[in-house]
């Protein structure tokens, strides 16, 4: 026997294997489940730059996200290896990714026109008043009928309007029939699927819902919004659902061009060519992090709700196949559809833009801590910024209100975004590896919590911080102010706020 054989008989067969991209605000990562179990097996983690051009301008760099992708890619599959688990079983790979941040490149070159602009920016503040002021009444949920949002900085439009009104890249583009617009999925499958060379250009339902350009009712792009943002369609991605073979993806770039282009774009050879090219791996889901998150805690049930702490803090309460809309400044989006034929699933959720990324806010802006872990040694400091974190988390009473209570329970895997697209992309049709019944995940083990302290107590830390908040306003100012160190600390207002 020689080494080659003898290296492959000695490989751990676990059955099917299906992987995951976590494309998220701060990281990427790319994790490797087993299908039958829900075990997390390996995975890498790299870190995402962001830059600051000027206050309230948050941008990433487009090939510095896709290139970390590949990076933990390769590693991962480098530590899997080492384990001598076969990367060979890998059957398909989902995608799940930071929503709304926007990018817009050339088709014909594969080049970024401009950096992404990430879902905190908030250079567009002076175009969603115009927008606003353009509307009957001047109501910024003018358009809240069809999409379940309100017009605000957070959302995709706004942005790519931005762009096409500021970048002189991208007005060219758009006007020369070059320009692609997506969101970070997009990008990302975009280039996996070949690029410039046949990429697919699609988003799914999910993404969609998060750029105030879907009609949430028909799932589709709507003609009227996309006029009322004066946003040409042909630049849009194709809406699919989150659950099914988007394309091909394949790191040997030119050697298997024809076979990749093929099997993104003729559907009844793709068994063919599985065969002939195992090492080919398919995409076959894709979920905005929330909604992924939603699905990797198994909340299918109408009245089931998630609530994850990343950058951000964001509860989503599954409301099942019809659209529930919120008179208590809840958003309306689309939570998943989990297969072409299966029927769309409805969420309202509420957001905290602050949540994990305050840490970073201590440590490059304020300078109180060094290093994120310095926060578990300092036990005061540590207590008062997380229940500020939490009492942010009022808004749960709003969505009880269309529902009943439910028991709350941690999973003892924390990875439930990149779980959730690794679900939805093994139980494709045409791949079939996993199954979502709840039950049939055995390995999949979670902690109840309740609560500690009595309503009472709840209602008097509550009132007393909703009375810090009211003291902290109005000190706002918009100079930067420079705390000696080459940090610009942010507003008064905020910095009470988060601290109190």
């Amino acid at each position: 026997m020689n080494g080659t054989m003898a290296a492959s008989s000695s490989r751990i067969m676990l059955g099917p294997l299906v992987a995951a991209i976590d494309q998220g605000t701060s990281s990427t990562r790319f994790l490797v489940f087993n299908a039958k179990t829900a075990e997390l097996l390996s995975h890498h983690q790299v870190e995402i730059k962001q830059s600051f051009p000027k206050e309230g301008w948050v941008e990433e760099d487009p090939k510095e996200i896709l290139q970390s992708v590949y990076e933990c890619m390769d590693r991962t599959c480098e530590k899997l290896t080492q384990l001598n688990i076969d990367i060979s079983n890998i059957k398909a790979i989902g995608v799940t990714n930071q929503r709304e941040t926007t990018l817009v490149w050339d088709k014909e070159t594969g080049e970024p026109l401009y950096n992404a602009i990430v879902w905190l920016d908030l250079r567009t503040q002076s175009t969603v008043e115009r927008l606003i002021n353009k509307t009957p009444g001047k109501n910024k949920n003018h358009l809240k009928h069809k999409t379940g949002l309100p017009i605000s900085t957070y959302f995709s439009a706004v942005k790519l309007r931005w762009l096409m009104d500021n970048v002189d890249k991208v007005h060219e583009a758009v006007l020369s029939h070059r320009a692609m617009f997506g969101t970070v999925d997009s990008w990302l499958i975009w280039c996996l699927t070949g690029g410039k060379n046949g990429g697919v250009h699609c988003t799914d339902v999910t993404n969609a819902s998060r750029t105030m350009l879907f009609n949430i009712h028909s799932m589709e792009w709507d003609p009227e919004l996309c006029t009322y943002f004066d946003i040409p369609m042909e630049i849009l991605p194709r809406v699919r659902s989150s659950s099914e073979i988007y394309g091909l993806m394949f790191q040997l770039s030119a050697l298997f061009l024809t076979e990749i282009w093929a099997f993104n774009w003729y559907p009844h050879i793709r068994g063919e060519i599985i065969n002939t090219f195992p090492l080919f791996k398919i995409i076959t889901s894709c979920l905005g992090d929330q909604s992924a998150a939603l699905v990797g805690q198994m909340c299918f049930k109408d009245g089931q709700a998630k609530n994850t702490y990343g950058t951000g803090c964001f509860l989503l309460k599954n409301v099942g196949t019809k659209p529930v809309m919120s008179d208590h400044g809840l958003l309306t989006t689309v939570a998943y559809k989990l297969g072409r034929e299966q029927p769309a699933c409805y969420a309202l959720e509420g957001s905290v833009a602050i949540a994990g990324a305050v840490v970073r806010w201590l440590k490059d802006n304020l300078g109180i801590i060094q290093t994120a872990t310095e926060l578990g040694s300092n036990s005061l400091l540590t207590l008062e910024l997380l229940m500020a974190v939490t009492l942010f988390l009022r808004f749960l009473d709003y969505m009880h209100r269309t529902g009943n209570r439910a028991p709350e329970v941690k999973p003892s895997m924390p990875e439930t975004t990149a779980l959730g697209a690794a679900m939805a992309a093994g139980a494709a049709e045409g791949v079939s590896v996993w199954s979502l019944n709840p039950a049939d995940i055995t390995e999949v083990t979670s902690e109840k919590f309740e609560p500690q302290i009595n309503p009472e107590e709840s209602e008097l830390r509550y009132a007393r911080w909703k009375k810090a908040v009211q003291r902290a306003m109005n000190w706002e100012t918009t100079e930067p102010v420079n705390n000696g160190n080459g940090r610009f600390l942010l507003d008064v207002t905020t910095a009470c706020i988060l601290i109190l």
